[in-house]
This record gives C-alpha cells, sequence and structure tokens, in this order.
C-alpha cells in the first residue's frame, strides 16, 4: 500500500510531477493515483534530497542554553582550552546538546549529519557516550556519522590514543585527527597512529586541517603519501584545508592534482576569515567536496543556525559564483557532495532512493540558495520530521 504521494512537486526545480513513497522509499515519479493514499500537496514546490551536514560538532554546541559572552582568545590554544574548562563548568552535556542540535538541522531539512566528537583525557569518553544516545535516539530523524575526534590532540596528550581506539571499538564511524605540526608537533607520530587505527578498525579517515600555507602543505603531502602507502584512496577526508588557499598557486596546483589522483575528499566550511579551497579550482581538478557548518553558537564562536542551505549561500559567496550553473553546483556540495563523503546509501531523488526529501518554494535551484527560503516540509525515510521551519519532535 501507497504511505505517501507528494503532489505537484519538481524534482531538482524540474517539470511538476508527483512522487510515490512506500516503505521509506521513492517508488515512482509521474502522476500518480492518488485513490486511499496520504496526499501532501507541494504546491510546485522544488524537492531536493535532504541536505547533508558533512562537517560539524554536535557535542560542542550552546543552542538553547541562552546567550553566553566569548570568552576564548584568538588562537587555536586558546579556543581548545577554553572550551575544555567550559564544558564542565557550563554543563555542555553532550547529550542534550547534540539533540538540541539535531532538531535545528531537522528544522532546516538536514538528514545526514558528519560530527566530530572530542575524544580527550580530560572529558574521556562522556562526549561519545551523548551524541551516541542522540544517534540512537534520533536514527529517524537524521543518519548521524561519528568521528572520534583529538580535539586537544593526540600525542601531546598520552591516554588519548587508547580512548580513540575505544570509541572506535564501540561504534565511532571515522578516525579524526588535527593539525600534526601545529597541535601535536609531531606530524610522524600522529599520522601513523590514526592511519593504524584506520587499519585496525576498518574506517575512513577525516583529519582537520588548519595549517596555513607551506607547514600546511607539508603536513597534506604526509597524509596523501600514508593514503597511498595504505591503500585507503576514496576513505580519506581533508577538512578545512586552509593551506590550499596559498597565495602560491602552483604549488596548490600541485596538491589539488594529487588528491584527485588518490580520491581525497575536502570538506570546507568556506569562512570569510581564511584563505580556502576554491570550489571551481577543486570541481576542475575532479576533487570531492562537501561542506558543513563547522561550530553553531558555541565557546568558538557566537555564529551559526545549522543552515546548509546558507552553507551553499556562503560557497557562491567565497567562490564569487554568480551564473545559476555555479550556485547550482554549491548547493550539490551541500547535498550530494556530502553524500559521496559520508556514503550514504540510498541517496537521491531517483526511484528507489530513499526518501530523504524537503520541499522549499523557490523557481529555481539558484533561487533557493539565494533566498534560503523556509523549509516547507521535510522527509526523514518518508515520514515527516519538520514542516514550516520547525521540528516535529521535542527535544530536552
Amino acid at each position: 500500500m501507497t504511505e505517501l504521494i507528494l503532489k505537484n512537486v519538481r524534482p531538482m526545480g524540474g517539470a511538476s510531477t508527483d512522487i510515490v513513497i512506500r516503505n521509506g522509499r521513492i517508488a515512482a515519479i509521474g502522476a500518480a493515483n492518488t485513490a486511499g493514499a496520504a496526499v501532501e500537496d507541494g504546491g510546485g514546490a522544488i524537492a531536493l534530497p535532504g541536505l547533508v551536514e558533512a562537517h560539524a560538532h554536535l557535542d560542542k554546541t550552546l543552542w538553547g542554553m541562552g546567550w553566553r559572552r566569548h570568552q576564548a582568545g584568538p588562537s587555536l590554544e586558546d579556543k581548545i582550552s577554553t572550551e575544555r574548562r567550559l564544558r564542565r563548568e557550563w554543563n555542555i552535556d553532550p547529550a542534550r546538546q547534540s539533540a538540541r542540535q539535531v532538531a535545528l538541522c531537522a528544522a532546516q531539512g538536514t538528514t545526514a549529519i558528519r560530527s566530530h566528537v572530542d575524544i580527550d583525557t580530560d572529558q574521556g569518553l562522556w562526549c561519545f557516550e551523548g551524541v551516541c544516545a542522540t544517534r540512537e535516539r534520533f536514527a529517524h530523524v537524521a543518519d548521524i556519522e561519528i568521528v572520534a575526534f583529538p580535539q586537544s590532540g593526540l600525542m601531546v596528550r598520552p591516554g588519548t590514543l587508547e580512548l580513540m581506539d575505544a570509541a572506535l571499538a564501540n561504534g565511532a564511524d571515522v578516525v579524526g585527527g588535527l593539525d600534526p605540526c601545529g597541535i601535536d608537533r609531531d606530524p610522524k607520530g600522529q599520522l601513523d597512529a590514526i592511519f593504524a587505527l584506520a587499519q585496525k578498525h576498518g574506517k575512513p579517515i577525516d583529519i582537520h586541517l588548519h595549517e596555513p600555507d607551506e607547514l600546511g602543505a607539508f603536513s597534506m603531502e604526509m597524509i596523501l603519501e600514508r593514503t597511498r602507502a595504505t591503500g585507503m584512496q576514496g576513505k580519506v577526508t581533508i577538512s578545512h584545508a586552509f593551506c590550499l588557499g596559498m597565495g602560491d598557486r602552483a604549488r596548490a596546483a600541485a596538491l589539488t592534482d594529487r588528491l584527485a589522483e588518490l580520491d581525497v575528499a575536502i570538506a570546507t566550511t568556506a569562512p570569510a576569515s581564511r584563505p580556502v579551497p576554491m570550489a571551481a579550482e577543486m570541481r576542475a581538478a575532479g576533487v570531492r567536496l562537501c561542506a558543513g557548518s563547522d561550530g553553531i553558537r558555541d565557546t568558538w564562536g557566537p555564529y551559526g543556525n545549522a543552515d546548509m542551505l546558507e552553507r551553499a549561500l556562503f560557497i557562491g559567496l567565497r567562490n564569487n559564483f554568480r551564473r545559476d550553473e555555479d550556485v547550482e553546483y554549491a548547493l550539490h556540495i551541500c547535498t550530494r557532495g556530502g553524500a559521496d563523503v559520508m556514503e550514504l546509501a540510498g541517496y537521491g531523488l531517483a526511484e528507489g532512493s530513499f526518501a530523504d526529501i524537503v520541499l522549499v518554494q523557490a523557481e529555481t535551484l539558484a533561487e533557493a540558495v539565494a533566498a534560503r527560503p523556509t523549509r516547507q516540509l521535510v522527509l526523514k525515510r518518508g515520514r515527516p520530521v519538520a514542516r514550516d521551519g520547525k521540528a516535529l519532535f521535542e527535544v530536552e
């Protein structure tokens, strides 16, 4: 029996049609007989596949805790140490706060999230266990992938490696890393440890690389060398990769070509304050690119709203995208790009795909990015989880 028919919707901004959803999947696309079926009239809305938040920190958000004055200094080390102190002082409970951000994400049309979750010798597995609880509680709302992330460093904090190993043995999906030179000051040690964990547990890797210019290029080369040596092509993501925005464009181009050769993906937040990988260059070279919001109103900064259509807007602005097809590529990065990096099975708007669908009122895909209309309806596996910009479920 048909569970739901979306009437008068335009998949990816195309012609108006119907989408028939059965048992959580798209059963058919085309004019449908509505007799005996539940019907949602889209009113000519564009149907998008669920937006993909491919770089988040669900355990860090202060969303719902009231406004907190920013306390951290400007350096990365300042932000890390301030956050470590305030987690307990402010009771930034990872289960409660990650649930709040999942609700926010759902309201904005996100149906899949890759979240880096802090693991260190101060917090132990507290953050990991909290986000695991949210992942289980809201499995019907979003696919949540957990990156075991050594935010405070790996080699400089003995005991963190063992905690990472425990998290990976108990449900973490991805091995995380962070600035092998700038944080650990031991790039060989950190990268050997990270790739060894990935090999042991059969997991992919996602490494934060804030290091700029030549320092970042050096770390990136070491990551690429290990990707080749361990046969992990297609299983490694480098987040931020600010070094690819360096002034030496020939050097950046050579690194980009090697990323493409080894199928190492890049995750960007398109920040205004840093040099960034340029999306058009990544696309031309064949490098897979995904995007995320990074922190959402946390101790690192007061900004963010988890809107991946707005993130596509930021990508467009940062890359000077103006033509419709270029703006559509920015949207691709926040949908299919993230799904490919997360290896989401059954993603998309085709018969047989999971019915993770977002409806927005816009004439074209480019207008959907430029205008960021309220999400009219959000479906996860064919079931409504948000309507008119509001989640249809309660969190604490």
